[in-house]
């Protein structure tokens, strides 16, 4: 409840007296009753001391067992307690490796490694020999902790000190270890030490270290160390297979993985569970929904069964792609097949749903979570309320806050994050500004993004001196200031023509030890692009590459924007060709300013073969690429079957038409008695964004009867409701 009177209080709102929260009201189930501990009795006896060798106030019970022990030290939350049964217990009991084990590996689950060794010097003193899987133990805390040389000295203890050599066991645990910290070079040394000390490696240790090359985008090396296992007498199994794809997959390289799994097939490993389930991430990470389902099918057939990350990996692929119904159907046939749906298959559909504005089904798919005991998590709430701060929709979004604080479920930086952002995005700063000091107060510490936010908003609503006042909150909050914060902050200085206080800030970052990447010039030569100054913009481009920092894509993306909006469009172009000399990945927004540029000067036909250039040497165009072609054929007075034959192409793409371009198309197709044209196009947008029979219907009644203007007005209400954010 802190959390909701916080809220409460931190917002002038009214909240209303009821909200469309259905679905959440149903689930009103209390929490579930903390289960009792065992031995109660026992329990309590020893907590009652707090001495380092309490004595129990009565007899260990005739039947107490080791067993029972064991149980009772998986209870305690703290060191003190552990240690307080430990010691009270070696009065009582002759102790085993595995009860020292489940006392270590106890201290290591709260955080006291001190604890830890002196546990280990008690069975030196005792002459009770540990095992490798002790120092297991060891190795994995310090891992956790970022202390890896001390997580490597393990290995000296073990040998100097209990005279354990280690076996393959361990060091591969090591290895594994260092390779999941991304601690490569030290991998290297400790491989190295496994073979001076003659430990022969194994097809684990391949797999580790395949498993390290592929996190190191090393693909190339993976395989050759695959190869190379046959001249140990190894073979790869299906974790070194299934290893090398995900790397593959990774890097964006599918076919190279199919060639692996066409390997591994030859070489008669059969395919897991894992490796299907890798490979189908692999199809729906690249957009090739179609095959991951045919792929999915041709393993069903051949007796592979699907699991929960089966179902989880098709539905965010149907929804990452957009293909909704799809994904709901597959809900559907999961439901069928009796298959347990867990709450990450739920947030996903209700994410996906909700980006696209199809709130409705989103709320549906809630509904139906909650009535199948799926209660909502803090994944779910936190969806919810970035959808609701999205639409600026505030009220809603702390109500939803304190309906979460009122199951029990506390907020955490990703709630704060979503309500900040909202707040910003309406304009409210001192509320946004309130709810950090909140965060705080709750104990939930910022983290620079949200400051990134903060310093973002108020800089477009002209506040800059209160954005340059968080910079010292920051400090003060011990939040470090990275160069993304400088970079929000010069930003906004420069678009509030406050050039000399951005100089400043660029020089504090460099005080500050912080080097100025792309974006933090992008922003400068944006500047001087726009006022014309091509001198003061050649200038900071040597300053750049004199401090070792090459003009990327962003840099030359800057560039074109501030030369197309200055009416420079030879050059803009002559620098398009330069990049693209250079050999380097063009994406949609380097192209697009010249797009809108060219189709404002009406130079149609250049737009179109740029648009053209853009698919074939570029990356695909985006939403905002098509939205200006199509705008620019419709303004332009060019020919009109172009303009129908595009909106044909964005529907094939599942991309809507800007609703007011579309009905300037629909006025000059009915101008031409082109209504069957008009009748076609409006039936490709409501079968692209499955509108329903009823919807269906109404539309194509008013079309039938002649009333177009009635059809697309309709239409037009219809997507609106949907996403209003378009404002259709």
């Amino acid at each position: 409840m802190a959390f909701s009177s916080c809220l409460l209080q931190s917002h002038p709102f009214t909240l209303p007296h009821t909200l469309n929260l259905s679905p959440l009201s149903l689930s009103s189930k209390s929490l579930k009753p903390i289960c009792s501990i065992p031995h109660r009795e026992l329990l309590t006896s020893i907590s009652a001391s707090t001495s380092p060798s309490p004595s129990p106030p009565h007899k260990l019970p005739p039947d107490f067992t080791t067993k029972q022990l064991l149980d009772a030290i998986s209870q305690q939350n703290d060191e003190t307690s552990v240690l307080n049964l430990f010691y009270w217990a070696s009065k009582h009991l002759d102790f085993k490796p595995s009860f020292y084990e489940e006392i270590i590996r106890k201290l290591g689950h709260v955080g006291s490694l001190d604890s830890m060794k002196q546990i280990l010097e008690n069975m030196r003193v005792s002459n009770c020999k540990p095992t490798e899987g002790t120092f297991k133990i060891f190795i994995e805390n310090y891992a956790k902790r970022d202390l890896y040389d001390e997580a490597i000295g393990v290995l000296d203890t073990m040998e100097q000190v209990f005279g354990l050599k280690p076996g393959a066991y361990t060091y591969n645990f090591l290895l594994n270890v260092l390779v999941n910290g991304e601690k490569f070079k030290l991998v290297k040394s400790v491989d190295s030490m496994m073979f001076s000390k003659g430990v022969e490696p194994d097809v684990p240790k391949f797999n580790i270290l395949i498993k390290a090359l592929c996190k190191n985008h090393q693909i190339r090396h993976a395989i050759l160390m695959m190869e190379d296992m046959c001249s140990y007498g190894l073979a790869p199994d299906e974790i070194t297979y299934t290893t090398i794809m995900k790397g593959c997959i990774e890097e964006g390289d599918l076919d190279t993985a199919l060639r692996i799994r066409d390997a591994m097939i030859a070489a008669q490993c059969p395919l897991s569970k894992v490796t299907v389930n890798v490979l189908i991430h692999g199809y729906c990470k690249e957009g090739r929904i179609e095959e991951a389902l045919n792929f999915a099918e041709e393993m069903w057939v051949e007796g592979f069964r699907s699991d929960q990350v089966t179902f989880n990996t098709l539905v965010h692929g149907l929804c990452k792609s957009g293909y909704f119904k799809h994904a709901l159907e597959l809900l559907d046939l999961m439901l069928e097949e009796e298959f347990d749906l867990n709450i990450v298959t739920y947030n996903t559909l209700i994410s996906g749903l909700y980006k696209t504005g199809q709130d409705d089904e989103a709320m549906g798919v809630l509904n139906q979570m909650i009535s199948r005991d799926r209660s909502p998590n803090i994944v779910t709430y936190n969806i919810l309320i970035r959808t609701l701060c999205n639409k600026k929709q505030m009220e809603q979004a702390f109500e939803i806050g304190c309906i979460m604080t009122d199951k029990g479920i506390l907020p955490d930086v990703y709630t704060f994050s979503s309500l900040i952002q909202g707040l910003c995005l309406t304009k409210k700063h001192d509320l946004a500004i309130d709810l950090l000091h909140g965060m705080k107060n709750q104990g939930c510490r910022p983290k620079e993004h949200i400051f990134n936010i903060l310093i973002n908003g108020l800089c477009s609503s002209g506040k800059l001196d209160r954005a340059l006042g968080l910079l010292k909150d920051m400090e003060a909050s011990g939040c470090t200031r990275g160069v993304v914060t400088y970079n929000t902050l010069i930003s906004g200085l420069i678009k509030n023509k406050r050039i000399e206080e951005a100089k400043e800030s660029f020089n504090q970052m460099i005080l500050e030890g912080l080097q100025p990447n792309n974006i933090t010039y992008s922003s400068m030569l944006y500047h001087y692009c726009r006022v014309g100054d091509i001198k003061k913009t050649a200038d900071i481009v040597q300053t750049m590459t004199s401090n070792g920092c090459e003009p990327d894509v962003v840099t030359y993306r800057a560039l074109i924007q501030g030369l197309c909006n200055v009416g420079r469009i030879e050059i803009a172009i002559r620098l398009l060709v330069t990049i693209q000399t250079k050999g380097m990945a063009l994406a949609p927004e380097t192209y697009n300013p010249l797009l809108r540029a060219l189709f404002k000067q009406k130079k149609t036909k250049a737009a179109m073969r740029l648009f053209r250039e853009m698919k074939e040497k570029g990356d695909p165009p985006d939403a905002f690429s098509y939205e200006t072609v199509f705008r620019g054929l419709c303004s332009g007075g060019g020919p009109i079957g172009e303009a129908v034959d595009f909106v044909v192409e964005m529907t094939e793409k599942r991309l809507l038409p800007e609703f007011s371009t579309f009905c300037m198309l629909a006025e000059r197709l009915c101008a031409l008695s082109m209504e069957d044209t008009l009748v076609m196009l409006v039936e490709r947008i409501m079968d692209t964004y499955f509108f329903s029979e009823n919807e269906v219907s109404m539309i194509k009644g008013f079309m039938k009867i002649r009333k177009f203007e009635d059809a697309l007005a309709t239409l037009g209400g219809i997507l609106n409701r949907r996403n209003p954010k378009r404002g259709y």
